[in-house]
């Protein structure tokens, strides 16, 4: 797989803003086929950072009522990244 499917997005929320801060870890919306060998040789390439562990969590989606009936949100997967001291992702650069 390539490194480019593997890492859709980074899941910047209020919480894993926290965990950034604080235990150095960064959250990713990852492809749900990726396993943690991918996404931690991603990481790496991408954005030039030491990983030191790789968690990951299949989100089921929610179900919604809508004006037609009940529909279903998709599946997804989150990786929970740490780096390893002295490393850093900024995703915001000034």
């Amino acid at each position: 797989m390539n490194i480019y499917d593997v890492i859709k997005k980074p899941l910047i929320t209020e919480k894993t803003t926290v965990e950034k801060d604080d235990k150095n870890v960064i959250a990713f919306v990852v492809n749900g086929a990726a396993n943690k060998i991918e996404i931690k040789a991603a990481v790496e390439q991408l954005f030039n950072a030491q990983v030191a562990a790789v968690n990951t969590v299949n989100v089921a989606g929610k179900t919604k009522r809508t004006v037609r009936g009940i529909g279903k949100r998709s599946n997804w997967k989150k990786a929970y990244v740490t780096l390893k001291e002295g490393s850093n992702v900024d995703f915001f650069e000034a």
